[in-house]
């Protein structure tokens, strides 16, 4: 199976989308998605037809790691 191009439409995924208990109700939320081929999918909430970006699971696990570390806190 071919890699998902970033861009794709979102809802044409087969994907179970999740969000972050830490969304809230106005709709600030990026939602995400593991793809059978292993890459890690990320779209707007509000836009759930949209554009999805597509990652590998180790450039996830790359942001995941700075966010903790807080090297993205001044973004904030």
């Amino acid at each position: 199976m071919p890699p998902v191009q970033n861009g794709v439409q979102a809802s044409s995924l087969d994907a179970c989308w999740i969000k972050s208990r830490h969304s809230n109700a106005e709709g600030n939320c990026v939602e995400v998605a593991t793809l059978v081929d292993g890459g890690i999918a990320m779209r707007n909430s509000r836009d759930p037809d949209g554009p999805a970006l597509v990652y590998t699971a180790a450039e996830v696990a790359a942001f995941v790691a700075g966010a903790k570390d807080g090297e993205f806190d001044h973004l904030l």
